[in-house]
C-alpha cells in the first residue's frame, strides 16, 4: 500500500484528518481540473473517457450531465449505466461506492466528509470521513442530501429534496428531513409499464 493509500484509508476510518494536507489540497486541484473537462466536453465520449480517468472504478456505460463535481474522485467506485444527472455533487474523503443501474436527480448530492466541530480543529483543517454504499437500482430523486456514513439498500426510492442521515433498508420508498421509510415497495407499485410507449 502506497504512504497515499495509507492516508486514505485512516480517513475512511472516521478519525480527524487534516484537510489542509498538501497532498490532498493537490488531489483535489487535480479532480477540478478533470471535472472541468468533463463537464466542458460536448463529445460524449470525451466526456466518458474524462470520467474513468477521473473515479477509482466504473462499470458499463455511465452516462454523467454537467456540471458533475467530485472531491478527489479516486475514492469513487461506480457499478453499470450509472446515471447522474445536473449539478452532482460527491465528496468523496472516505469511499462511495454506487451499484448497478443507479439514477441520481438533478442536485444530488453525497457527502463522506465533516469539519470538526470546534472552532480551532476546524480552522486548523480538522475533518472526519465515512464510507456511503448505495445499492443496485436506487433513485435518489433531486436535491437529495446523503450524509456520512449512510448505506442505501438496493431498489429503494428517496423524494426529492431528502437529507438522509441514516441507512435505508431495500425496497422503501422514503423522503423527508431526516429522511424516513414510508412504505414498502410492492407489486401494487406496478404500473405495467414495459418500455413502449403507451400513448
Amino acid at each position: 500500500m502506497t504512504a497515499l493509500e495509507e492516508k486514505f484509508a485512516r480517513m475512511a476510518t472516521g478519525k480527524p484528518y487534516n484537510d489542509l494536507d498538501p497532498q490532498l489540497i493537490a488531489i483535489r486541484a487535480e479532480a477540478t481540473r478533470l471535472t472541468t473537462a468533463l463537464n466542458q466536453a460536448a463529445d460524449i465520449h470525451t466526456r466518458l473517457a474524462r470520467f474513468r480517468e477521473l473515479v477509482g472504478s466504473v462499470g458499463t456505460e455511465p452516462m454523467i450531465e454537467p456540471n458533475f463535481r467530485v472531491e478527489f474522485g479516486r475514492n469513487i467506485h461506480v457499478g453499470d449505466h450509472f446515471y447522474a444527472n445536473y449539478d452532482c455533487v460527491l465528496l468523496d474523503g472516505a469511499p462511495i461506492t454506487i451499484g448497478d443501474r443507479v439514477l441520481f436527480g438533478p442536485k444530488v448530492g453525497l457527502y463522506t466528509s465533516n469539519h470538526l466541530l470546534d472552532p480551532t480543529e476546524r480552522e486548523a483543517g480538522g475533518c472526519t470521513a465515512q464510507p456511503i454504499t448505495i445499492g443496485d437500482r436506487v433513485w435518489l430523486a433531486a436535491n437529495v442530501t446523503v450524509l456520512p456514513g449512510v448505506t442505501i439498500g438496493a431498489n429503494t426510492v428517496v423524494g426529492a429534496g431528502s437529507v438522509v442521515t441514516h441507512d435505508l433498508p431495500a425496497n422503501v420508498v422514503a423522503a423527508g428531513n431526516p429522511c424516513q421509510i414510508l412504505h414498502e415497495i410492492t407489486a401494487t407499485d406496478k404500473t405495467g409499464f414495459n418500455g413502449v410507449d403507451m400513448g
